[in-house]
């Protein structure tokens, strides 16, 4: 599974962005997905992450409340919708891929990673 994560860009606090990952191959719906970040000096955080049915959904509680992880099988993509922006979001954001062969653990290991697309909250 290759993963192309999109949507980044420089936005003011308060502001939204919806960052996108896109999956090659058939499989996507076999694996659930998340949403990771990374700050310059700071360690690899979990996001967002939800399971391959899109029947759950799991967040950090930075973000709870502001932003959305969805699914849209049809087009192998998974979303993250962040509104109400901080300063603090400001980071690299990843997205990642765990099989469904076992139960979805969110801050658990992923078998797949996209590149990366730079999000940046002015204040």
């Amino acid at each position: 599974v290759q993963l192309q994560a999109s949507g980044g860009g420089l936005v003011q606090a308060g502001g939204s962005l919806r960052l996108s990952c896109t999956a090659s191959g058939r499989t996507f719906s076999s694996y659930s997905m998340g949403w990771f970040r990374q700050a310059p000096g700071k360690e690899r955080e979990f996001v967002a992450g939800i399971t391959w049915s899109g029947g759950s959904t799991y967040y950090a509680d930075s973000v709870k409340g502001r932003f959305t992880i969805s699914r849209d099988s049809a087009k192998n993509t998974v979303y993250l919708q962040m509104n109400s922006l901080k300063p603090d979001d400001t980071a690299l954001y990843y997205c990642a891929a765990q099989n469904a062969l076992r139960s979805y653990d969110p801050r658990g290991r992923y078998n797949y990673w996209g590149q990366g697309t730079q999000v940046t909250v002015s204040s």
